[in-house]
């Protein structure tokens, strides 16, 4: 069988959660980030990018 290429993207916290609702908070740790300048390398799912949609103020992406 083919080996399938998963595709990933590089997840960069921009910004702080300070002052930020508990459930952007959540999904900030939910995604492995704490501290401004983490980068976690994820799968690109669906859940991973309706995740990333509720933070997309405190995160950058790249598609690799």
């Amino acid at each position: 069988m083919a080996e399938r290429k998963t595709k990933t993207l590089i997840v960069l916290q921009i910004g702080s959660p300070i002052r930020r609702e508990a459930k952007q908070r959540a999904i900030l740790c939910g995604l492995g980030l704490n501290k401004i300048g983490r980068t976690r390398e994820l799968q690109d799912t669906p859940a991973v990018r309706g995740m990333i949609e509720k933070v997309k103020h405190m995160v950058k992406v790249e598609e690799r």
